[in-house]
């Protein structure tokens, strides 16, 4: 191990450009792939490399593109990574969704045709689950695929389509047995470029349009696109949402948000004997490095896990829950902590870091709602986690 360290860090410190070395300064920054994102020469390289090796997907099998290294290899990876504050080279719902779940019950066509385009960053993928009428009761989904040869014709509404106007395909849930409500549900891979897909951005409280709402009309999904069985889709997807809410909670990792409050507190703070002088926001600030260290410890243990190729377990919910909880916790102490100067939206009178807070803040909002509402985590967490009674 101590050789694939000693080569892993020599490789990454003569390829990485050193724009890659840096944090991304705005969203547009971070690499999603797909063939409508707009990167800087220096981020296509940087995938083209890492691509190439296999380490946008280090633990996936080298036929489906991925590096083929173990749990343990892409540990090393991620450290010395880490250690060079480098940037991924590629994130996504390819990766860490529809990519995690083709691994486990795609079929060896579809892993040959979706894992490879996903490892390079050439498809950006995009979910097709909540409706207007089916949010929390997403089994009560009505977008319709009715049989038609070897094809399905769909007709229906999607809303919450994070980024759907960014990307190239969707994994979708859709009604094909009107008599059944959850055995009557099957799971499609969709590409959003055929006729009949419309996609509108739904402009947020925080200014930003991040999701959107996707329009379908007679659009046609060839069947070799299920994942699964025609009707076992509730199965499947159940088993991507342990991916999905696995992911959000992993974006509210530490990052740099445990240094920034820091470094916060030193420019807004009077400070006192080298500490914060407010004993109350001082002791806010410890609890949240506390719980912030006990999730990723948590969550390291969980990816341990899915790198060793089980399953999410319903445990994922704590995640989900725990980490949108807290990032809005944080965001909430990130605005106490600037007082007057979180409260800007443009002018002059705001430094441009300080014009995000409260954009950041009013976006945290919607944390808890996304990916389920931490009232439906409560349910599943009583229910499949700690199995209490009904």
């Amino acid at each position: 191990m101590d050789t694939f360290r000693e080569d892993t860090r020599r490789w990454l410190e003569e390829h990485a450009p050193p724009a890659m070395r840096t944090p991304p300064r705005i969203a547009d920054e971070v690499c999603w792939g797909g063939k409508k994102g707009k990167y800087p020469d220096d981020t296509r390289r940087w995938l083209a490399l890492m691509a190439e090796r296999g380490w946008t997907a280090p633990t996936w099998p080298r036929e489906y593109g991925g590096g083929g290294l173990t749990k343990e290899q892409a540990k090393v990876l991620s450290e010395e990574m880490a250690k060079l504050r480098l940037r991924p080279a590629l994130i996504g719902f390819g990766l860490e969704m529809i990519g995690p779940l083709l691994l486990q019950t795609g079929t060896e066509e579809q892993k040959r045709e979706h894992l490879p385009r996903i490892t390079r960053g050439e498809i950006r993928w995009c979910q097709g689950y909540s409706e207007p009428g089916a949010g929390s009761d997403l089994a009560g989904l009505q977008t319709r695929a009715v049989r038609d040869g070897d094809d399905y014709i769909l007709n229906g509404q999607k809303v919450w389509t994070s980024y759907g106007e960014k990307s190239d395909w969707m994994f979708i849930l859709v009604r094909t047995d009107t008599e059944k409500k959850h055995a009557g549900i099957t799971f499609l891979l969709m590409d959003m470029e055929v006729p009949g897909v419309t996609v509108a951005p739904i402009k947020l409280i925080s200014g930003a349009s991040p999701f959107c709402e996707t329009f379908l009309t007679d659009v046609i999904v060839p069947r070799r696109n299920v994942i699964g069985e025609e009707n076992g889709g509730w199965a499947i997807a159940k088993m991507l949402l342990r991916f999905e809410r696995n992911m959000i909670a992993d974006v509210f990792k530490e990052r740099d948000d445990r240094s920034r409050l820091l470094k916060m507190a030193r420019r807004y703070l009077p400070v006192e004997d080298g500490r914060i002088a407010d004993p109350i926001l001082r002791d806010r600030i410890t609890q949240m490095d506390m719980d912030q260290l006990g999730l990723d410890l948590t969550l390291s243990r969980s990816r341990d896990r899915l790198k060793a190729g089980q399953a999410p377990g319903p445990e994922t919910s704590i995640f989900k829950l725990y980490g949108t909880e807290l990032n809005q916790r944080r965001r909430e102490l990130m605005m106490s902590i600037a007082g007057p100067q979180s409260l800007g939206w443009e002018g002059t009178g705001f430094a441009d870091d300080e014009l995000t807070l409260t954009r950041d803040w009013l976006r945290s909002r919607g944390n808890t709602i996304e990916g389920g509402t931490s009232e439906v985590q409560l349910n599943i967490i009583a229910k499949q986690v700690l199995g209490l009674p009904d």
